[in-house]
């Protein structure tokens, strides 16, 4: 039985584009109201201004650097079954 053509949410360009200017809008908010957040780390530079939002960049940025290298260890070719 074929499924009918349904239009979702996402697929009008002007829905897309409303959601990524809430989404980022969203996001400087956050940042925004960290800098009125009273934190209390055990380290000094926990107690920084968006510190954990900055870590979570450059951690997520130092995994993908790490994946590449890893996919050049462990690639097999492409016929690496068939033989």
């Amino acid at each position: 039985m074929p499924v009918p053509d349904k239009k979702g949410f996402f697929d009008k360009p002007g829905n897309f584009r409303r959601f990524m200017a809430f989404f980022f809008a969203s996001l400087v908010v956050l940042l925004v109201v960290d800098f009125f957040i009273a934190k209390h780390g055990y380290f000094g530079w926990e107690d920084v201004p968006d510190f954990f939002a900055a870590y979570g960049f450059v951690s997520c940025v130092l995994l993908v650097l790490a994946a590449k290298v890893l996919r050049i260890i462990v690639k097999r070719r492409e016929d690496y079954y068939d033989r």
